[in-house]
Formats: C-alpha cells, structure tokens, sequence
C-alpha cells in the first residue's frame, strides 16, 4: 500500500460509513469537495487532531459496513482526522479483526485456543473449510479465544453491512429450575417469544457454540435459519443459589430492564455511595481489602486514593472488559446477564476517583454484551442515572464504549489507553503509573469488569461483612472459569480459600486427570496430585503456581500435552505488539524450539529446552510488559512439573 496521500478514492459506502462516525467534511482539507475558500485557508486541522481518538472507531465503522478497509477509505479516514496515513495503517494492521486486503463481506472466526483445541476445532475447521471454499462468500478464519469456552468448540460469523448494534434483542429471561442433584439449570420462561437475535436475518453477528461444521456452514450462509444464542445463565452451573453474590442476579434478572435490576437491589450500592461521599467509598474499599481481579492483585483502594489525590484534572475512569486471556469468560458472562450491575459500579468507581467521563473497552468478540451494554447505558442515561445530575446528586458522569478489535495486549492498562486514544496497542514504559499519567494523559484508575462488581456488595453489605468472605490476605468472592475436561464447564464463584479440588468436584472433572491449568496461558500447569492448592493468591503463588485471572482448564490424558503447548507458544508469537526485542524475538524462538522437539523426547531434546530456558529467562527479565514475562511460564510449569518431554 502507498503510504501517502494519492489518488484512491473511498467508495459511497466507505465514504457513509466514515460521515455516519464524524459528521459530513466541512472543507476540502478534510475531504469536501474544494471551494474558493479553500484555496486562501485550511480550517478545521486543530480540531480534527483533538479527535485522533476516533481512528479506531472510524476503522471499525469501515470494517462493519464493506468488511474490509481499502487504500481509498483508509486514506478518506486519515484526511477526516489528520492522521497520517502510514500510522493509520500501523494502527488497522495491529487488530486481526480488521483486513486491509479485499475479503467476503460475511468472516467466519473458527476458535483454535486451548479449550476449543481440546475439545476437536482442528477437526471443525477442516470440516467447515472442505464445505466453504473460495466461491462460497465467506472468509473463513482460525481464531484465537474467543471467550466461549463453556461451550467450545466454538465459532463466530461477522457479517458487514448490517448495522452492528441497531436492533434490540428481545426479551431474554429465564427462570431457574433445581435439578435433582441440586444444580440450577437455566430455562426460558413461558411467553418469551424469540430469545437473543437468533431468528434476525439482518443480524451483523451470529454465535455458534458448540459448533460443528454443519451449524456453523449454516450461520455463515443461512443466517436466518441460524439457532439462538442461549441465555447468559447457562454459563453459570450454580445459578439461582443463595449463597451467590456476584452472580446472584444473573439467571433471576432480565437483563434488559433497569426496573427489575432496581427491584433485585440496583443502585442501592450508588445511594449509599453518595451518603459517604467520594473520600468514604475509597475507605470502604481499602478496608474490604479488594484487590483487582485481572492477575495483578493489586490494592483496588490504593488506585482510587492515589488517582482521586492528583491535582491534575481531568480524571479518567476506565474499565477494562478486554478480557482475552485463553480460557476466561466471566467478565462476558456478567455484562451479558448483569449489564446494569456494571454501569453503576463504573458510576461508584467514577465518583470515588473524581472522574466524569468512563471508558468501557469491549472484546470486539463480544457482540451480545455490546448489545446490552448498549442498551443499560442508554437507558441509564434516559432515567437519570448517568449524565450531568446523577440521581440529582449534582455528579456528572457518563459511560462511553469502546470497541476493541482483536489484540490480546490490548488487556495490558497502558496498551489499552494506546489503543482508546488512536495509536497501536502497545505497552507503555512505567512509570510514569496510570494514576499519574493514564489516559490522554492525565490521572486513570483502570479497573476489570469483576473488580467493579465487587465494588457493589462492598457498599451495600459494609467493609467488614466482605472482608470477613475468604481468607485474611483474600477476601471475598472470586469467580473462577472452569472448562475443559469437566462435565459442568462454566462460572463458579466460591469464596477465595476453597481448594482446586473442591471446585473440580463441583464442575464434574473427569477421570484420567493429566493435568489442570491455573490462570491460562500466562498461567501454569498443576498436576492431579496437587489438588489440594489453596484458590488464593498467596496460596497459589506458595505453591510455584499463579491465579491469574481465575482460569481453570482441566485436560485427560487424551488431550496431547505438546501440542497444547505448541499452541500457547503460536498465541504468544500471534500476539506479541512486536515493541522489544525479548519478547518480539523470543517467542519466536520458543515456538520454533517447540516444534523442533514436538516428536522428541528425552537426550535428543535436551539441547532444546535448555535453549527454551535460556530464552524464557531473557523473556521474563527484559520484556516491557506482563506478555513477555509471562510467555514462558506454562512451558516451564509443564517440562518441570509434569514431564512433558520426558
């Protein structure tokens, strides 16, 4: 592509889609057809850069209309915003869900991550590329995580043209009914009518899971005949039980109504929250000893006290709903079934931090949680809970979504504020720290999507009622993603100090354990005579082992151990930003030594992995940020605990 200004032209619908975003050009400097004044001044540059933030909005506003981005529009986009077209192209290369060469207007991502890999996506991906070939109208594409990792192997079809979040999705409750094992089961109530988009020929999206060849064929081609996607409760094995706090909405509550969420205890939370006043919610949350749930364990009342103390102002709120790691979907599960407990933790969040505008930056995989994301904002906003005079408090905030493109580093804080403000996702060099100098700039506390919802019943039960949940160093719940070799794969949510073993008795592991994965592919591998793991933080870590993020894949001995691990080094090698050498290199390295040893074992692979030492090490010392650092790990865990190459 020629990385200038030149003579491609965006074609009627590209050029729609970008006026749609921005706005029609006011000048011939940013696209308008020239007039006389044009030619004495150029007006509207100023203005134009102060929007730099819109790229990757305006990017994914070409991609939903064509399905592809186009020398002409990207150049039409560039002019629009007064970037320059090669750092346009940097940044639409960076997203995998983005092409800047022509494709079919319908992709079908097929998942080939560990659970998914575990559980036959080689063999649906042969079978959906033997009946899709290049006449066919769809493009079919090998995906990373996908986030569906209940119901793998799974698939999702994007189609372009269709307004992406328009329609509204009916009425989705579900009424809980008690097995007689004493395990919830999702069903839908009477008179629902359809649930989800599932019967919508004009859908932009279609989620297949679990998915085989023939289901996904059928939603790539035949969207209207495609079957519903279930309801967000069946992800949660346990639901409807009382001893449920996160969860003990999802599977009662119609998402879609801010009155039903309000009369199973919404916004009580936010009322007391401005009864102690923004310096009382940072107290409450320091005493409740939360700490975020994305890996890190890093004090939640800490970030707040030391954003809201800054003196530089704006202060930014941001919620990171990016959640990519291989094997977690909780923060997907939550925003799907409990949408509005999300918009008013931001609120708190916001008001405790001094912020007025929060960023939510949504997987672009999640098309389902955009909808009723969406769809809670709006109606917050129309019944005064977000906007200029929260519940007549006199606190302005409001919620605005982003929409990720398919970028694992995009989890990473500072990548992700890259990502929001128009540039590539990559990681920057701390400090100086997010509080200080976060988004745009200026003071940003950054939060997971569990970490928020924790915030709630820290308010509404007190400090030390949630602190006295799990262990002293910690409290509270935690939601755990269990998939794999389970019979009940999906969210648990059990108080921190239960043991590995306890929650794979409840998900129904099955026999001919070979190992179980803690915190997924930044994580490690344990073996079955380890069960015993303490789920903390400090436990895990004792143990040689990580949390992380709450991942729990469990494996047989069916499943082969070096391909699983071939394919963590692939996903790493896939989704490094390619900023410093150690991890730009040495994960090349690691999947190159990977496949070298792949059919050997013992002396003959010796020299190998002691190179895969040697560059795990370079990797975890000089890497910029956690990917690299991490990159390493599972490999390690799995030569030394389990033998993998022995």
């Amino acid at each position: 592509m020629d990385l200038h200004f030149g003579d491609s032209k965006p074609t009627d619908d590209e050029r729609a889609a970008v006026d749609a975003l921005l706005g029609p050009p006011e000048s011939s400097w940013e696209g308008a057809d020239r007039s006389d004044a044009d030619l004495r001044w150029a007006r509207g540059g100023r203005e134009a850069r102060d929007r730099r933030d819109l790229l990757l909005p305006g990017l994914h506003a070409i991609n939903d209309r064509v399905g592809w981005i186009s020398e002409g529009a990207l150049d039409y986009l560039c002019r629009r915003l007064t970037v320059p077209p090669a750092e346009a192209y940097g940044v639409a290369t960076f997203y995998s869900m983005f092409s800047v060469r022509p494709r079919p207007a319908t992709v079908l991502h097929v998942c080939t991550d560990l659970a998914c890999a575990a559980a036959g996506a080689a063999e649906l991906c042969a079978g959906v590329e033997s009946r899709l070939g290049p006449g066919s109208g769809v493009s079919v594409e090998r995906s990373p995580c996908l986030g569906l990792c209940e119901r793998a192997p799974a698939a999702l079809v994007v189609r372009a043209g269709v307004p992406h979040s328009s329609a509204r999705p009916a009425l989705e409750d579900v009424a809980v009914q008690a097995d007689s094992g004493g395990w919830g089961a999702a069903a839908p109530k009477a008179g629902n009518g359809k649930a989800g988009r599932g019967n919508d020929p004009a859908r932009a999206t279609a989620v297949v899971a679990p998915a085989t060849p023939d289901t996904a064929v059928l939603a790539a081609t035949a969207p209207e005949t495609a079957p519903a996607e279930p309801p967000a409760a069946t992800a949660v094995p346990h639901v409807g039980q009382d001893d449920l706090i996160l969860l003990r909405r999802i599977g009662v509550v119609d998402p879609l109504s801010l009155d039903d969420y309000r009369a199973h205890g919404g916004y009580t939370a936010l009322r007391r929250a401005f009864a102690l006043g923004p310096a009382g919610v940072i107290r409450e949350v320091t005493d409740s000893g939360l700490v975020g749930r994305g890996g890190a364990a890093f004090p939640t009342g800490r970030k707040w006290q030391a954003t809201a103390s800054q003196p530089d102002h704006p202060h930014y709120l941001v919620c990171n709903a990016d959640e990519s790691e291989p094997g977690t979907f909780k923060d997907r599960v939550v925003m799907e079934g409990d949408p509005y407990a999300l918009v008013e933790a931001m609120t708190i969040a916001g008001y405790a931090t001094g912020a007025h505008k929060g960023y939510l930056y949504l997987r672009g995989e999640y098309p389902r949680a955009l909808d009723r994301l969406t769809h809670a904002i709006e109606q917050a906003r129309a019944r005064g809970l977000l906007g200029d005079d929260v519940l007549g408090q006199g606190y302005a905030f409001d919620i605005e979504i982003r929409r990720g493109a398919g970028a694992y580093i995009c989890g990473e804080e500072t990548a992700l504020f890259n990502s929001i403000e128009g540039y590539r996702g990559e990681p920057r060099s701390k400090p100086p720290f997010p509080v200080e100098k976060g988004l745009f700039g200026k003071p940003t506390a950054e939060n997971n999507v569990e970490t928020l919802v924790n915030v709630l019943p820290i308010l509404t039960m007190g400090a030390q009622a949630y602190a006295a949940i799990g262990t002293g160093r910690s409290t509270g719940p935690k939601l755990f993603c269990v998939s794999g070799s389970v019979d009940r794969p999906g969210i648990y949510e059990l108080p921190f100090g239960a043991t590995l073993g306890e929650l794979l008795e409840l998900a129904g592991v099955r026999e001919r354990l070979r190992a179980v994965l803690l915190g997924g592919a930044a994580g490690g591998f344990v073996r079955p005579d380890e069960l015993d793991i303490p789920l903390t933080f400090e436990g895990t870590r004792e143990a040689g082992t990580t949390l992380g993020s709450g991942v729990v894949m469990a494996f047989d001995d069916t499943v082969s151990l070096p391909r699983l691990l071939l394919r963590i080094a692939e996903f790493f090698r896939d989704e490094s930003c390619g900023q410093c050498v150690p991890c730009r290199v040495g994960t090349v390295r690691q999947e190159e030594a990977l496949h070298r040893i792949a059919e050997r074992t013992g002396a003959a692979a010796a020299d190998d992995i002691a190179l895969l030492r040697e560059v795990g090490r370079a990797m975890r010392d000089a890497s910029i940020c956690g990917l690299g650092q991490t990159a390493w790990n599972v490999v390690e865990s799995a030569i030394d605990r389990l033998g993998a190459y022995e």
